[in-house]
């Protein structure tokens, strides 16, 4: 998803945001199409060419959030599954979570409207394929459930740090750094497969 300072001058991206927040605002429900034409200063005609309902807003945002993680789960389905590659995969969801904290507020004080929607069941299975890329199938329990609260930890850390001080970026590398953590002992020397190169020759 675009940073902020990139949405300012995209018409249909600056709807997203204005939507977003005034859902935050008002509520999904209580929020109309004509309230965020005037928000926006712009006439509903010419919100109409973008969006017709407000729920055509929300599946278009959610669809932006998607479509870098479906890459990504594309990308990491073609790499070897070593270690590398896991961390790689949590440095790449991270970016893709870069500025969508009010998509994840609005999905989570809407979650009626997300069902009706069917973005949140959509949601689930790519966090359901993350799992798979990071987590072995032959895993301990426990490292299984590192493997998830690696990934959840940075859906929760786009609210919870938002209560911290700090500069944002910081904020993100932290949460970025404790999630690889958890993949990483999940993933013990014993369970990684050996690399090519230090194979060892057998003696004659």
């Amino acid at each position: 998803m675009s940073t902020p300072q990139a949405r300012r001058g995209n018409t249909r991206q600056r709807i997203q945001d204005v939507a977003l927040e005034l859902f935050a605002e008002h509520g999904y429900e209580k929020t109309s199409l004509r309230e965020i034409a005037e928000r926006l200063d712009v006439t509903k005609a010419a919100l109409y060419y973008h969006f017709k309902t407000k729920e055509d807003i929300v599946i278009s945002l959610f669809q932006d959030l998607v479509r870098p993680i479906d890459e990504l789960i594309t990308w990491a389905q073609e790499q070897p599954r070593t270690l590398e590659t896991k961390r790689e995969v949590m440095r790449r969801y991270s970016e893709s979570l870069h500025g969508c904290a009010p998509l994840f507020r609005f999905m989570q004080e809407n979650q009626a409207t997300v069902r009706d929607l069917s973005i949140g069941e959509t949601f689930k299975r790519r966090m359901y394929d993350l799992f798979e890329l990071l987590n072995e199938p032959d895993a301990e329990l426990r490292d299984q459930v590192r493997c998830i609260t690696a990934l959840f930890s940075m859906h929760a850390g786009m609210f919870i740090l938002q209560k911290l001080h700090g500069d944002p970026e910081d904020k993100r590398k932290a949460v970025l750094e404790v999630a690889t953590e958890l993949v990483t002992a999940a993933n013990p020397p014993s369970r990684r497969p050996a690399r090519p190169d230090s194979a060892q020759t057998a003696a004659p």
